[in-house]
């Protein structure tokens, strides 16, 4: 009779629950049962487990073997506890000292050779063991940067089983040939999501978009500009509608290289949601730049939000963490999808429900939408270009709910690019690099005065603190409490007006919001001229 026990973790959404893998030796038929609730993938270990302790110099015990993984009442899923169900059974056959496991937790999967494979999910996997008092991890030696993210835990990368045992029972740790360079890997295959990063519209690189993309670029669309600036500093969200080739999705393109460095709470929570999809970007085990996801409007509501068959897996609007998520042509887009991103957008966190348990994925994005006014594109309240029937034009707008727009702080219109501006020379407008300066500055004003609060955006801010712990200047919100009379706004309406004043007001160096602020807020929200200047710098 032998026994031993080590720990491993599993995944619910981006949280791990640390689990307990004991194996048990008993005289009687050779037999490998696994208990506690595995899935298909997690089942099938027990072939690649025998093989790889085979394939390893190791004696596979020909007893009755059977495999607990404790708590048995949370599904466990995935190929990550391969190694650790290994090192249980050594140590049950006294290959290894029962005693060295208890204290452990391991990560990692092996193929058959007894080679150690990466798995998704290592940052949150080791975040659950730190929280759970465990100081020594193991995982993949291609993994150990990811794991090295958390602070207090001791992290042992390895390339095989062979040099886990050996590294366990205090023998020489046999060489293993690493990857040659400029070879694709393929202990890394399989590890993505196949189709992940097209599906999501996610993008390589730092930060996820083309850094040499400038605000510059974009000719004209002073209000626009402006209207960018302000979603950026404040965390509101922007719609942009207007004609084809007028500059919408170059705006858009443009709004993550604005936003400032993901501090590194925010860099952790964000990386752990791309670890769980396996879209890390190779040899960038922290993302710490605003990641930019702009799925295709063919997308389904699961990609949207998230969930999908077997384990929920997260969906655009988890991706655009912390980020941008771009919805271009969002008429297009099913008005059920739509209308599923209403609850993400104000919880900042979309719950997943399925009947093996409930998953929570984080969700606090800034949204960018951008739609053609028609279906021709050119319908406009200055020209008669429009071929539409007024019918086909109130059809096609109606595909964006009341509900959703309602959450939208700034609506903008687009005018299509004149003549006069695209060949104008010098009139190039304020590149990125200034308007992020005051955007940080912004920010940096809001968070200082938000200390000791759990919010550091605008946007953030809850209606009722709002109200009665930050207001604007007396008289500065009449003009929308007549809007809010006149049923232009809603109450949500007017409270988001008032955060977007506060955004006008730190991007301004204003102490509070004044008459004029609470005028752009409302001009910006609206679209209805109220003789206020379009810039607060931008766009000139």
């Amino acid at each position: 009779m032998g026994f031993a026990r080590t720990c491993s973790v599993t995944l619910v959404g981006v949280e791990g629950v640390v689990v307990e893998v004991q194996a048990d030796l008993e005289p009687g038929v050779a037999a490998f049962t696994l208990v506690g609730l595995p899935d298909k993938s997690l089942t099938e270990s027990r072939d690649r487990v025998r093989a790889a302790v085979v394939n390893s110099g190791g004696e596979w015990p020909q007893k009755k073997l059977t495999v607990g993984l404790s708590p048995a009442s949370v599904p466990k899923a995935g190929s990550g506890f391969d190694i650790a169900v290994a090192c249980a059974v050594l140590g049950a056959s006294e290959r290894i000292d029962p005693r060295v496991l208890s204290d452990i937790v391991m990560i990692g999967e092996l193929g058959l050779d007894g080679r150690v494979r990466p798995v998704r999910g290592i940052l949150p996997a080791v975040l659950a063991a730190a929280d759970a008092g465990f100081e020594q991890v193991v995982v993949p030696e291609c993994a150990a940067a990811e794991a090295a993210l958390v602070p207090g835990v001791s992290v042992l990368g390895v390339r095989s089983l062979r040099q886990l045992v050996a590294v366990l029972t205090d023998e020489p740790v046999p060489d293993e040939e690493p990857q040659e360079p400029d070879r694709p890997d393929p202990l890394m295959a399989g590890l993505r999501d196949l189709g992940g990063g097209a599906a999501t519209g996610t993008r390589g690189g730092p930060g996820g978009y083309d850094q040499g993309h400038d605000l510059a670029d974009v000719v004209g669309q002073r209000t626009a500009r402006t209207a960018v600036e302000v979603a950026a500093a404040g965390g509101h969200h922007l719609f942009l509608e207007g004609p084809p080739g007028a500059g919408k999705t170059m705006l858009a393109e443009r709004m993550p290289s604005v936003l400032p460095p993901l501090d590194r709470e925010a860099s952790l929570e964000v990386t752990a949601v791309h670890s769980v999809a396996g879209l890390l970007p190779p040899g960038r085990p922290l993302i710490d730049t605003a990641p930019y996801c702009a799925p295709h409007h063919s997308a389904t509501m699961q990609a949207l939000v998230g969930g999908g068959p077997g384990t929920a897996r997260p969906g655009a609007v988890s991706l655009s963490h912390r980020g941008v998520l771009f919805l271009d042509e969002t008429p297009e887009f099913s008005s059920k999808a739509l209308d599923a991103l209403r609850q993400p957008l104000e919880a900042g966190h979309v719950v997943i429900a399925r009947s093996a348990g409930v998953v929570r994925f984080p969700a606090r994005f800034l949204m960018v939408l951008a739609a053609n006014p028609c279906p021709c594109g050119r319908f406009s309240r200055t020209d008669d270009r429009c071929e539409c029937p007024p019918s086909a034009i109130r059809r096609y707008q109606a595909r964006l709910s009341g509900p959703l727009l309602d959450r939208v702080d700034l609506r903008v219109e687009v005018d299509a690019v004149t003549r006069r501006e695209l060949s104008a020379v010098g009139a190039r407008g304020e590149t990125t690099t200034v308007v992020a300066d005051r955007v940080r500055s912004a920010r940096e004003r809001a968070a200082a005065r938000f200390h000791g609060t759990p919010w550091r955006l605008n946007s953030e801010i809850p209606g009722r603190e709002l109200r009665s712990r930050w207001q604007a200047a007396p008289g500065a919100m009449d003009d929308a409490e007549r809007s809010l009379e006149r049923g232009v706004l809603t109450a949500r309406g007017i409270d988001r007006v008032l955060r977007v004043a506060w955004t006008v007001a730190d991007l301004a160096g204003h102490d509070r919001p004044d008459a004029g602020d609470v005028a752009l807020a409302l001009q910006l929200r609206t679209g209805v001229p109220r003789g206020v200047p379009m810039a607060i710098g931008a766009g000139v």
